[in-house]
């Protein structure tokens, strides 16, 4: 009988969450998702250790496109 809140996670519970993330999300949005949740990592971590302090520069280059979900602008060598 669990003592907290939440039981203990092994190896196969967490391997069961992984097949439903890769189901539901699908292999090429992964990366996309995992950068967003990222971002707010680190914007709340920025939050609570200065919230007066400015928002960083790669917050600010992302504020059109927090999730990163647009594709990469091509270079004139790539055409």
């Amino acid at each position: 009988m669990p003592t907290g809140l939440l039981p203990n996670i092994g190896p196969l519970e967490l391997g069961i969450l992984l097949v439903i993330v890769i189901i539901i999300l699908g292999p090429k949005r992964i990366p996309q998702a995992a950068r967003a949740v990222g971002q707010s990592f680190r914007n709340f971590k920025g939050e609570v250790k200065d919230p007066d302090e400015e928002p960083d520069k790669l917050t600010e280059a992302r504020a059109d496109d927090p999730a990163g979900t647009k594709p990469p602008e091509k270079s004139k060598t790539e055409s």
